[in-house]
């Protein structure tokens, strides 16, 4: 969602000040949402500034290039390993379904993990 510009925030709170205009009349006019309008009144109580406030950072995976190419290789010598034993293999403290949707984004699945232990031991064969 896009910031609403600071401009935009005075003029609302500005209305606001007024008091000619009930804030569900000053979201409709300025096409924000009634919430919007509630937000910037508490923000300026709260802070004593209506300025956007920083983002929240966003988490970075733990899954690196380094521990993907690592899962690849583990997949690859042991392609029926577990969840489980991929996690204690690479040392992580993550869950067990972070290491599925792991696996899911590179495109790997247990279906075909099966199919490939299937090869690999009629390979042996």
């Amino acid at each position: 969602m896009k910031t609403i510009s600071l401009d935009l925030r005075e003029r609302i709170v500005a209305c606001c000040d007024e008091g000619t205009s009930t804030q569900k009349e000053i979201a409709e006019r300025f096409c924000v949402s009634l919430a919007m309008v509630k937000k910037l009144l508490s923000q300026r109580r709260a802070t004593g500034s209506i300025a956007p406030r920083k983002r929240a950072q966003t988490r970075h995976s733990m899954f690196t290039l380094e521990i993907r190419r690592k899962i690849e290789h583990l997949i690859s010598r042991q392609p029926d390993i577990t969840l489980a034993e991929l996690r204690q293999a690479l040392d992580l403290t993550c869950t067990l379904p972070a290491i599925h949707y792991a696996l899911k984004s590179m495109g790997l699945t247990y279906r075909d993990a099966r199919r490939w232990a299937r090869v690999r031991r009629a390979q042996a064969s």
